[in-house]
């Protein structure tokens, strides 16, 4: 391989591999983005429900928006994550990081 000329080509050619290595991995099967804790508060048909981010099952339900938030904020603190709050027609309303 020749020696590159400058840092932006190496950079260049290290990104790359980095692309290629990506795609055989994911077209393996693996996994190639590390699993958040994010939490999420979303409307339900019960009413507010907590739900990791990924996940197909809710992690608790809730008769108010403030219950499941104050619960989603312990959860979220303790993996040092995320917590998303969205409103009745699903979209976000905030976002607050703990990490």
């Amino acid at each position: 391989m020749p020696k590159p000329n400058n840092m932006a080509e190496s950079n260049f050619w290290i990104n790359l591999l980095k692309k290629i290595v990506k795609i055989i991995f994911k077209n393996a099967g693996f996994s190639t983005t590390r699993k958040t804790h994010n939490q999420h508060v979303v409307p339900h048909d019960e009413g507010w429900a907590i739900k990791g981010e990924g996940n197909e099952r809710y992690t608790a339900i809730y008769d108010n928006q403030q219950d499941a938030i104050k619960r989603a904020r312990e959860i979220a603190k303790s993996y040092r994550a995320d917590l998303i709050i969205h409103r009745k027609d699903g979209t976000i309303r905030d976002r607050k990081s703990f990490d």
